[in-house]
């Protein structure tokens, strides 16, 4: 440990020196967890996985108080749930889904080759993916951004995060699917948490609110995308509600860009460069269109353009100093997205002067999105359900 923090964590001096106190109130998050879930993560193994998921969505589909027999730690946490802080802007929030749905193709390039990649970076806050089988089992890793991506079109879309919205219910669902993952991992004695954090702590979901908000953000820009300032912070605003939601401390949510630059920089700084595992899961990633395409030779042929096509688009919006770091190959696909930059930044010069421009963009964003999604799961719900074990947790011999 260093100073009670994770040996995860480097330059704290330096840090401190340019962030000032905000240092000591973020990075001791590493070691703080959600207790109002991991309570519910207990009380719901004791009561057997098909009690306890049915207890979860009678009190979602019904509040809390008509179920019967509910744990009290299922009350308290419905009770901080049913609670909205004064600061949510409805108004705001219902109008941020626009920002995803009208970058279409473009918005599903980015969450794949930015916000999940960025995330994967973290040489510790990956860990928990690698206990849980994301590299033994890589052909459910298109199913799983599939998930990724059902999760992020429930939330953005109008009345999603409202209490019976089913961006909602999504993010409670993860909320507990990610507190019974710390209780396995808690329990395996496998976790190192004095080099790593706790599992799923207070630090890496702030930092995941981030990758879905101000990541996405820079990278549909990178995209062409004209994003006003107004977009930018209800964008913002609706990832708060839902870092909110999702367990995160009201402390830890940003509620402008600029404090989400600042967390992301200190996040940069303070962080090591990415280790094998990383490098893996990105591999991994970006290869899974090869993993769903089948015996086919015409579909084997597409998948490979996609994967060539993944690894430029990722190169790009990373930057190369990350890109060589992760030993993504450079090839002629990094010119793509430049190109693709140019054309989209005169349409919309343009475009978003002319009424209508957004409401068409948008019925395209949400067409893809739909088809995406569907492909992705094939044939599959998105369901969010907590693990009975880890993949990831192989017994020893």
């Amino acid at each position: 440990m260093n100073g009670g923090l994770p040996a995860r964590v480097r330059n704290v001096s330096a840090a401190r020196a340019r962030y000032g106190t905000f240092i000591d109130r973020f990075l001791p998050a590493l070691m703080r967890a959600d207790p109002l879930a991991d309570d519910v993560a207990a009380d719901l193994a004791d009561l057997g996985r098909t009690r306890g998921r049915t207890l979860l969505s009678e009190a979602l589909a019904k509040g809390i108080d008509t179920v019967a027999d509910a744990p009290a730690s299922l009350h308290r946490l419905f009770e901080s749930l049913d609670h909205v802080p004064d600061w949510v802007d409805w108004d705001a929030i219902e109008r941020a889904g626009t920002v995803l749905f009208r970058t279409g193709f473009a918005g599903g390039t980015v969450l794949g080759a930015k916000s999940l990649v960025t995330g994967y970076c973290s040489p510790a806050g990956n860990k928990p993916l690698i206990f849980s089988g994301q590299l033994e089992h890589r052909e459910r890793i298109g199913y799983r951004l599939a998930e990724t991506s059902r999760f992020v079109v429930d939330v953005c879309k109008p009345g999603g995060m409202r209490r019976h919205g089913d961006g909602f219910a999504a993010t409670v669902r993860v909320r507990v699917m990610h507190a019974v993952v710390r209780r396995l991992l808690g329990e395996s004695g496998k976790f190192d948490a004095q080099r790593w954090g706790l599992p799923i702590n207070q630090h890496d979901m702030a930092a995941t609110t981030l990758l879905f908000s101000l990541s996405f953000l820079d990278g549909v820009r990178a995209f062409g995308f004209r994003i006003t300032e107004q977009e930018a912070a209800d964008y913002l605003h609706l990832w708060r509600y839902n870092g909110y939601v999702i367990g995160v401390e009201e402390g830890l949510l940003c509620a402008t860009e600029r404090e989400a630059r600042r967390m992301s920089e200190c996040i940069e700084l303070t962080q090591h460069d990415p280790d094998e595992d990383a490098r893996s899961l990105i591999d991994a990633l970006v290869r899974s269109p090869l993993n769903q395409a089948g015996s086919d030779p015409a579909a084997q042929a597409t998948a490979r353009r996609q994967v060539w096509l993944g690894y430029g688009f990722t190169r790009t919006l990373l930057g190369d100093t990350m890109a060589d770091k992760l030993e993504l190959p450079k090839t002629r696909a990094r010119f793509v997205l430049p190109n693709i930059a140019r054309v989209v930044s005169r349409m919309e010069k343009l475009g978003r002067r002319i009424p209508g421009y957004d409401t068409r963009l948008m019925r395209l964003g949400q067409s893809y999105w739909d088809t995406a999604i569907e492909q992705g799961l094939q044939g599959k719900r998105a369901t969010f359900t907590p693990p009975v074990k880890l993949a990831g947790l192989q017994p020893e011999g």
